[in-house]
């Protein structure tokens, strides 16, 4: 099983992954499967819209880093017991308006979103690549 050779709770490179193997390990595990593709975004605000729409935040999304922060765990942690996550950010934006700083704020809260499943026992993996 593709997920034995991963750790839970982490936030890494795509690597040599495959969306669609990854996607096939979360229904195997029945962990949800929240995927993004930013190829089309270049500045924060953008990623944060894409990724709104594509893991179907409530309309009321801030688009800023807490209330992605809120809404991956608190907003999803009143809604019921979680089997688990597997999150995939593809094609993260690398430019002017969205830099080194900006990808690593981002994936910040993807990393202490898996701090906050890990202290309640459930798997959150992220994967990501940038474009």
């Amino acid at each position: 099983m593709l997920m034995q050779t991963v750790r839970p709770n982490i936030v890494q490179a795509i690597r040599a992954f495959r969306v669609d193997d990854l996607m096939s390990a979360a229904q195997d595990l029945g962990h949800h499967f929240l995927y993004a593709n930013l190829s089309g975004a270049t500045t924060k605000q953008e990623v944060l819209e894409t990724i709104a729409r594509a893991f179907l935040f409530p309309a009321h999304f801030g688009k800023n880093l807490d209330a992605l922060h809120d809404c991956m765990t608190d907003l999803v942690c009143k809604s019921g017991t979680q089997p688990g996550f597997v999150v995939v950010l593809e094609q993260l934006p690398d430019s002017a308006k969205f830099d080194r700083e900006g990808r690593e704020q981002l994936l910040d809260v993807f990393r202490d979103t898996a701090d906050f499943w890990a202290e309640r026992k459930i798997p959150f993996r992220c994967f990501y690549s940038f474009q």
